[in-house]
């Protein structure tokens, strides 16, 4: 059998060694070889005296923790006066150690592993809400969102950038970066072979500002009269009795929430037409009582301060500018502008795209709800319209006993 070699550099290791007197140390367990289940990591270090664990993170943190006394799996707890907790980094000359004896320790995240397990768990948080999402109303059960933008805004590779995420890799379904002309849904699988997220992308022909997509198309994709796969005229809007036409259509064919995709990089130079345009689809947009959000797409390549780290897309000043100018100029609220990368040149996927990915939809899931509420409300008020006209034969009596009451 092959002898188990650590993943620690020899300048790693001395900086471990350093945290003890004199020791040496056997690798008991190698969770990337023997499996990463407690039972696995039980059976191979109970019983074997002081112990230190070693973890690593993307972030480039070695953290873990030492005791000095036997695992077990008693369930019970140990007093162990010798613990610590420690991290080891390449910015840092010696290594963080944290002793408290007694019931616990007090440390800052970021020291001890640069908050990469924070955003571990957040991403998995806003992949299980989503995953669990059910629309309040019972006889829909996916979200159909719909994508509208400029022709190389990133509407295509938001989806793919959705997908891969999901996946848990690359993937290319829908054709980025082309001036298509028809109508796609696409479904998401949370993984392959796995169940469908229920989430449906609508993506649809860009914005142009002469030609492209025309409002009466796009109300008849509102409405869900649009087909999928449905190529666009040219000549004009779809008619009645076209192929790619749907005369029934319930609930779940619908549009239940519009997110307008810009990039960013482009903001400062939208043409007054194509505001213009956007601005009458929003108008046309709110007659319907369809929610809106907006995606600024490509935030790493706007902003240097970005594109070193994702997670200053917040803290950008440059990014807040972008975003409080599509603001005023279409007259979205600032909480419902949210920034964005897609996935483009990478190989692998990104632990802070795929969070800020997982963010966006979880804010499009909660507009869909917005929809179905303000629907649920339509229907209760259809309903008791209904019931008032069933009782239009004995109004007579009604009115004459009611009015006997105010006498």
């Amino acid at each position: 059998m092959a002898t188990m070699k650590s993943a620690l550099s020899k300048d790693q290791e001395k900086q471990l060694l350093s945290l003890f007197s004199r020791v040496k140390l056997h690798l008991l367990h190698k969770a990337s070889i023997h499996g990463f289940t407690a039972n696995v990591f039980h059976r191979h270090c109970d019983n074997q005296g002081p112990t230190v664990i070693v973890a690593y993170n993307a972030a480039g943190f070695i953290y873990g923790a030492y005791t000095s006394k036997d695992y077990t799996q008693g369930g019970e707890g140990v007093n162990d006066e010798k613990t610590f907790l420690y991290s080891i980094s390449a910015e840092r000359n010696k290594p963080l150690r944290v002793s408290n004896p007694g019931t616990g320790f007090n440390f800052q995240a970021a020291d001890m592993h640069g908050n990469d397990l924070t955003l571990t768990e957040q991403k998995q948080q806003l992949m299980k809400a989503i995953l669990n999402y059910k629309p309040d109303i019972k006889t829909v059960h996916q979200a159909r969102v719909l994508l509208v933008g400029p022709i190389g805004a990133g509407k295509s590779s938001f989806f793919n950038s959705i997908n891969s995420a999901f996946r848990g890799n690359m993937t290319s379904q829908a054709i980025a970066g082309t001036a298509g002309e028809s109508f796609r849904t696409y479904t998401i699988k949370a993984g392959k072979g796995g169940c469908a997220v229920p989430l449906i992308l609508c993506d649809t022909m860009g914005l142009e500002e002469k030609g492209g997509l025309d409002i009466e198309d796009l109300v008849n994709i509102y409405k869900g009269h649009i087909k999928d796969r449905y190529q666009f005229s040219t000549s004009g809007p779809i008619l009645t009795d076209a192929p790619g036409y749907q005369k029934h259509v319930t609930l779940s064919d619908r549009i239940h929430c519009v997110v307008y995709v810009v990039d960013t990089c482009k903001v400062s130079i939208l043409s007054q037409k194509m505001l213009e345009k956007l601005c009458a689809i929003r108008r046309k947009t709110n007659q319907l009582g369809i929610p809106q959000l907006l995606l600024m797409t490509k935030v790493d390549e706007a902003c240097p301060l970005v594109a070193e780290d994702l997670k200053n897309v917040y803290r950008s000043f440059y990014i807040q500018k972008k975003a409080r100018e599509l603001s005023e100029a279409l007259g979205i609220p600032l909480s419902c502008i949210l920034p964005v990368k897609n996935y483009s040149e990478e190989l692998d996927l990104d632990q802070d795209t795929d969070t800020l990915l997982f963010g966006a939809v979880q804010h499009m899931l909660n507009f869909a709800d917005s929809f179905f509420e303000n629907q649920a409300e339509i229907q209760e008020g259809n309903d008791q319209m209904e019931l008032y006209r069933s009782s239009d034969i004995s109004r007579p009596d009604y009115q004459e006993h009611k009015e006997h009451q105010i006498i």
